[in-house]
């Protein structure tokens, strides 16, 4: 560990005081970071392309209308208007999708003469941007320069990263979390329950920003024995709104305040069932096979359990221990759409702090190594990124 890294770093469960990294820093380590995360994108996208060309696709329009994808443009041009049965038991009901994306889309389309398409992907691909530059400022914050370029980069190579540059809104959400989270680490508490209700309005798993806010907050009054400020309290009050105020307003409709927004969810056939249907989704795998999204996803579900307890054993500040926990326990506790699971840890970027650091370390010592490990985390990322997306036809 770095003398700068070990000055950085805040015990856990304390919030770190306001620290002069983002304050003398210059704007090159930024800047170097958002470089090198552009250059992945745009080079995982440039494989896409060509793959999508070589098997007869239009890359545009897999990038722009692919799955999920067209909920959300379905709600953006439409509002919350559609319905499909499939089968008893079985009713995909748009309402499963939470509205700030699709609202964004609507105002660029409105204001441009985007498609909506076009418009998803303008907002994605923002967004995408600021979640890099949140993630850097979170990290740098912590364990300085070098750690904060090397996650970006990192959650930029990831095998699922490909859905960064999809009309996703994994982007939007880990771009409000992304900052919020630095607004909490910074004492910054009307921003951070601003920025965790607007992440509650994005996704719904986006609660577990609002849960870092609280759960760090509750902290913060009990070390201090109540002698907190009103800012607190705001932070408090506003970092829930936005999931509850969307959930409950999906139940209201339907006819049921508390069960309705989890009842469209069931009907879907997503439900929290602590990991039972995981477990059993699991077994199938190892005892009949399947396509390679599925093992995958195995893999690097294990993985992120992983990288949790080497973030706990790292003594990482609360928030970001409360917050990347709630996205793995979604992730684990979910049944249905087992390859997804991937895709909805993409958000927990603190899970990337200790490999980050150990990349910095190896760098450091043999850069050649680094270099082999970060040329061969490219190669899957641009390899299975264009397989997902062309290839697999499995819903991302």
């Amino acid at each position: 560990m770095t003398h700068a890294s070990t000055q950085a770093r805040p015990h856990v469960g304390t919030l770190a005081r306001p620290g002069t990294h983002g304050r003398t820093t210059p704007w090159y380590p930024l800047a170097a970071a958002l470089g090198l995360f552009a250059a992945a994108r745009l080079t995982g996208l440039a494989v896409l392309a060509v793959t999508a060309w070589a098997t007869g696709h239009g890359p545009l329009t897999l990038l722009g209308r692919s799955w999920d994808s067209r909920w959300y443009l379905g709600i953006a041009a439409h509002g919350y208007v559609r319905t499909v049965h499939v089968r008893p038991g079985l009713v995909f009901d748009d309402l499963a999708f939470f509205p700030l994306y699709p609202t964004l889309v609507r105002a660029v389309t409105a204001t441009t003469t985007l498609s909506g398409g076009a418009a998803g992907l303008l907002v994605s691909w923002t967004a995408a941007a600021v979640a890099a530059a949140g993630i850097h400022a979170v990290a740098l914050r912590l364990h300085g320069r070098a750690v904060a370029v090397a996650v970006v980069l990192l959650w930029g190579l990831l095998p699922h990263s490909v859905v960064l540059s999809l009309a996703y809104t994994e982007p939007v959400l880990t771009a409000f979390a992304a900052w919020s989270l630095y607004a909490v680490l910074s004492g910054r508490w009307v921003w951070a329950g601003t920025l965790a209700a607007l992440a509650g309005l994005s996704r719904p798993n986006g609660f577990a920003v609002a849960a870092a806010v609280l759960v760090t907050a509750a902290h913060e009054i009990v070390r201090r024995r109540g002698k907190v400020t009103h800012r607190l309290w705001t932070g408090v009050a506003l970092a829930p709104l936005g999931w509850l105020g969307y959930v409950l307003w999906v139940g209201h409709r339907k006819g049921d305040l508390l069960g309705g927004y989890f009842e469209v969810q069931r009907r879907w056939g997503s439900r929290f069932d602590l990991g039972r249907g995981s477990l059993g989704f699991v077994r199938h795998l190892v005892l009949q096979s399947d396509r390679l999204v599925f093992p995958m996803a195995i893999l690097l579900v294990a993985a992120a359990v992983l990288l949790y307890a080497l973030l706990i054993a790292d003594r990482a500040p609360l928030p970001l221990l409360v917050y990347s926990g709630v996205l793995l326990l979604v992730a684990l506790g979910g049944s249905g759409f087992f390859a997804s699971k991937p895709r909805f840890l993409l958000p927990a970027f603190p899970l990337l702090l200790p490999l980050a650091r150990a990349l910095v370390r190896t760098a450091r010592a043999r850069p050649w190594h680094a270099a082999v490990v970060a040329g061969a985390l490219a190669g899957l990322s641009f390899a299975y990124g264009a397989y997902l997306v062309v290839i697999a036809h499995t819903p991302l």
